[in-house]
């Protein structure tokens, strides 16, 4: 079983950067995709950003230019750096393995 374990979800201001960062730990024996999702209440989870083992990446349209994926493999770590925040990116950010998801950490971009 893969645990996920994500951090650095905290309130800012508009304009804003902020970097989150994921931990896989467990059995981790099959190399994959990570990514981040994000949900507001009363809407569906949405993809961020997922990037593959070997470091391609993908963006959903509303962060393209603004946030950037990367991963440390060695580590088993994801990281999510959001720049030019906006309050509508203001939801729980969730890690994503195709075996795991994280329990989320809340971003809150608000002056």
């Amino acid at each position: 079983q893969v645990q996920l374990v994500e951090s650095g979800g905290v309130l800012v201001q508009p304009g804003g950067s902020l970097r989150l960062s994921c931990a896989a730990s467990g059995s981790i024996v099959t190399p994959s995709s990570m990514g981040w999702y994000r949900q507001v209440p009363g809407k569906q989870r949405e993809l961020v950003a997922t990037i593959t083992y070997g470091g391609r990446a993908n963006y959903a349209e509303p962060v393209k230019d603004r946030f950037t994926i990367s991963r440390d493999n060695a580590k088993n770590t994801v990281y999510l750096q959001m720049n030019s925040l906006k309050p509508e990116d203001t939801a729980v950010y969730y890690c994503w393995r195709f075996d795991s998801w994280g329990q989320g950490t809340q971003v809150t971009v608000s002056s």
